[in-house]
């Protein structure tokens, strides 16, 4: 009796562990990792480099963006995300320009993507991508190992990114390298836009507030 007491014990506790880890990985693989929720908002300022002084100063260009739906497209739920762009009257080269912009965005197996199916983003496929290619180059971009703690105006955040780079078809890198920065349950963080010839991005844009569900 005491022998099959045991068994029943046993059984159960394997039983037991096993609902904990399925509940442990539902849990992981439900994160909202790009915070694709309707209401969401972010905004994000952007600041020009000036070589003059090697520092960064406000442009005045301000990028707010939320999810104000979500759209079926050919079958496949969106959600549709609004940018208003406003304090570009000068034109400032890699700003976006003043006005409104819509964009569908939806997440699979850890990829942002768009409504033409181009990846958008990536938080687990560590392989290179090749987003553009011309006669005499190709524009790649390939997600880093590991995590980066970024410090911006909304806060500070733990983000893995990705890195974006123009290469020849000889395989030269080219000196500008674009980083994206994402945090798990926030969406973008940081990113910059440079010039392909210089190491030094010309424009970096950095959350300054949002509103996240």
């Amino acid at each position: 009796m005491k022998n099959l007491f045991l068994c029943l014990c046993i059984v159960m506790l394997t039983f037991s562990c096993a609902d904990s880890d399925d509940s442990v990985n539902q849990n992981e693989t439900d994160v909202n990792f790009y915070a694709l929720t309707l209401g969401n908002s972010w905004v994000y300022k952007n600041y020009r480099y000036d070589q003059n002084t090697d520092d960064y100063y406000d442009t005045g260009v301000i990028d707010s963006v939320s999810i104000v739906s979500t759209e079926d497209i050919w079958g496949i739920s969106y959600f549709k995300f609004r940018r208003l762009t406003s304090g570009n009257e000068s034109g400032i080269t890699y700003c976006n320009q003043n006005g409104e912009y819509f964009e569908f965005l939806r997440e699979f197996e850890g990829s942002l993507i768009n409504e033409a199916g181009i990846v958008k983003f990536t938080n687990n496929n560590y392989d290179e991508r090749l987003l553009f290619e011309s006669e005499n180059y190709g524009v790649y971009e390939t997600l880093i190992d590991g995590d980066t703690a970024l410090d911006v105006e909304a806060g500070q955040f733990l983000c893995v990114n990705s890195e974006r780079y123009l290469k020849t078809t000889d395989g030269q890198v080219a000196n500008g390298i674009d980083r994206f920065y994402y945090a798990s349950g926030y969406g973008l963080v940081y990113d910059t836009s440079s010039f392909a010839s210089k190491s030094t991005p010309s424009i970096i844009r950095r959350l300054d507030s949002y509103e996240v569900q």
